[in-house]
């Protein structure tokens, strides 16, 4: 029985841990963007610069050399 007593207690100490460690991000401003979220879907990935296939061959063939 003091195994489960034990455990209660250890449980709502981590259970107030989280709860400080929550309330800390909420007054640090962590959850304030409220309007990027509904418009992400709406920008354009960004366009990923592809290597110029040039240099790939450059350097297959100084490997080889």
């Amino acid at each position: 029985m003091s195994v489960i007593y034990l455990l209660i207690s250890i449980s709502i100490v981590v259970a107030v841990a989280f709860l400080i460690a929550f309330i800390r991000a909420v007054k640090s401003g962590q959850y304030d963007d409220d309007y990027t979220p509904s418009v992400r879907m709406l920008f354009d990935d960004e366009v990923v610069k592809k290597e110029k296939p040039n240099k790939l061959i450059q350097t297959e063939k100084q490997k080889s050399i």
